[in-house]
């Protein structure tokens, strides 16, 4: 009986490790009150004692007691969302 010889296929280069992934460098937006940044604090605003549950006054970075809506807490993010109610509340104070 014959003895079988070895694989003679040429060998290759030893195969390579898949490339690296390089995450970017991601900053922070900051604090303040623009899209994508940090709340630096809370934003309430008072809600309508008639009942309706409309939002009324000004924006207050404390809760104003009664009924409020909280905005943003100090910490989050801005929103485009937060942004257009902290908008909506400067309008409306400004008009009267």
């Amino acid at each position: 009986m014959a003895a079988r010889k070895p694989d003679e296929t040429p060998t290759s280069a030893p195969e390579q490790p898949p490339a690296a992934a390089v995450r970017t460098q991601e900053y922070s937006a900051g604090t303040g009150w623009e899209v994508g940044q940090t709340a630096p604090s809370d934003a309430f605003r008072a809600l309508d004692a008639a009942g309706t549950g409309s939002p009324t006054g000004p924006v207050v970075h404390e809760h104003p007691g009664g009924y409020a809506r909280q905005i943003v807490a100090k910490g989050g993010q801005i929103t485009e969302g937060v942004r257009r109610e902290l908008d909506d509340a400067e309008r409306e104070n400004e008009q009267g």
